[in-house]
């Protein structure tokens, strides 16, 4: 062996050596070197390695830090439905909206789709205003008014289906993605060095600067750490764990759960229980047959339908309306028997996966399920309370719209055990 081979093993050996003095790599700071073969990284030769530091911030989301829960309704079963038993799961740590699609999203929505797709689909994206509308009332005002007026921009969107919330979600990935490319650098190509000119030396560094080996523009990439995951619809599970937020009740130091709230916030009753706004309603909901939102003077929760996404009080999660306001749309489909056929890590319910759709008599009018139909949760503006509990759930037609159903995103957290 040459002196230049034990010259370069003792230079890789030194790196090495001084790379575990700083400690050991991590996905944020890996090293310059290779911890397996030395050789170094993002060199003409080397791997590619690019800088990250974790996930880019995706708009309007908010952590949700997972953990052991019981799913499940522990109330009256009021509907008779027995279709959702309480069960222990644990559900992984994601991202979710802090408050429901508003008409202003929408709205963003349909300007991008006309511009960038064709008729058939922007047609197919509008949603149907006419839910509004019945033989026996005077709604006709909101079929014209509800989704474009301005005084409604951040009411939530209504009259959706589920089809049509999961395009939304494909929408909104490619465009946040294609913003964060337009914003983003290339901090893993190899650079090359100024070359000095005669003449002006800031000129010449304005000129020439220090280029990458392309455009400048990192290439956007699940590699390169610099893309949003997919938005998405929550699982049915993600959706009831957000709502129930027990991280609210939880003491330091303690890995019990002693307590299970009955809708997102503490206590048994719908009305706020401390502080300068007590006995204020704590969402929008239907108080009693014709009681939508109280007398005048003395409106209880002050919205005769859909209100103002960011009203009332968010849960100790930060999300807002999580009961009350629209029911929302869930990525399951819907079976009476989900809590039985389940995994217990991160539980969801596909098509097609065990308990069939031909166990159930569609055709002979015996049963309204399918693969076709879609959890949905909440409680809205025209529900009673016993809806407003997180373990409740229905399910609807996954092409159907109505007045009462909104939805809200949910993005996994990539990079992490938790």
């Amino acid at each position: 062996m040459n002196f230049s081979k034990y010259l370069r093993l003792a230079v890789v050996g030194a790196c090495a050596l001084s790379a575990c003095k700083s400690g050991p790599p991590s996905a944020q700071k890996p090293g310059k070197y290779s911890s397996t073969t030395g050789i170094e990284y993002n060199t003409e030769e080397g791997m590619k390695v690019a800088d990250y530091q974790g996930i880019p911030e995706g708009p309007g989301l908010v952590f949700i830090e997972g953990g052991r829960t019981v799913l499940g309704s522990g109330e009256e079963d009021v509907a008779m439905t027995h279709d959702n038993l309480e069960r222990t799961v644990t559900v992984a740590s994601f991202y979710m909206d802090e408050a429901e699609v508003a008409n202003i999203h929408w709205l963003e929505y349909l300007h991008y789709v006309r511009k960038d797709s064709s008729e058939e689909f922007y047609q197919s994206a509008l949603p149907d205003t006419t839910v509004w509308a019945r033989d026996l009332s005077f709604n006709d005002p909101y079929v014209d008014y509800y989704l474009r007026y301005p005084g409604f921009r951040f009411f939530p969107v209504v009259g959706v289906s589920w089809l049509q919330a999961n395009d939304f979600c494909t929408w909104r990935t490619a465009k946040v993605n294609e913003n964060l490319a337009g914003n983003a650098e290339d901090t893993s190509a190899p650079k090359k060095k100024k070359k000095k000119k005669g003449g002006d030396d800031a000129a010449d560094a304005g000129a020439e600067g220090t280029a990458d080996a392309g455009d400048g523009k990192a290439k956007i990439s699940i590699e390169n750490g610099n893309t949003l995951p997919n938005y998405r619809l929550p699982t049915e599970a993600e959706w009831e764990y957000a709502a129930q937020a027990m991280i609210g009740t939880q003491e330091v130091g303690n890995e019990n759960q002693e307590n299970k709230r009955v809708y997102p916030w503490d206590g048994r009753q719908v009305r706020n229980s401390y502080g300068r706004k007590m006995g204020q309603f704590m969402a929008n909901f239907k108080r009693g047959r014709g009681d939508y939102a109280g007398i005048a003077g003395s409106l209880n929760d002050g919205a005769m339908i859909t209100e103002y996404v960011y009203a009332y009080p968010p849960n100790d999660y930060g999300l807002y309306n999580m009961a009350g306001n629209v029911n929302e749309w869930v990525q399951d489909v819907y079976r009476p028997l989900s809590f039985e056929d389940m995994e217990d890590l991160n539980p969801f319910r596909r098509n097609g996966v065990l308990d069939e759709e031909t166990k159930y008599d569609k055709k002979g009018y015996q049963s309204l399920i399918d693969d076709k139909v879609r959890v949905y949760k909440g409680g809205s503006w025209k529900d009673v309370a016993y809806w407003l509990s997180p373990g409740t759930r229905r399910f609807m037609a996954q092409d159907s719209a109505t007045a009462s159903i909104g939805f809200r995103c949910a993005m996994i957290n990539p990079g992490s055990n938790k």
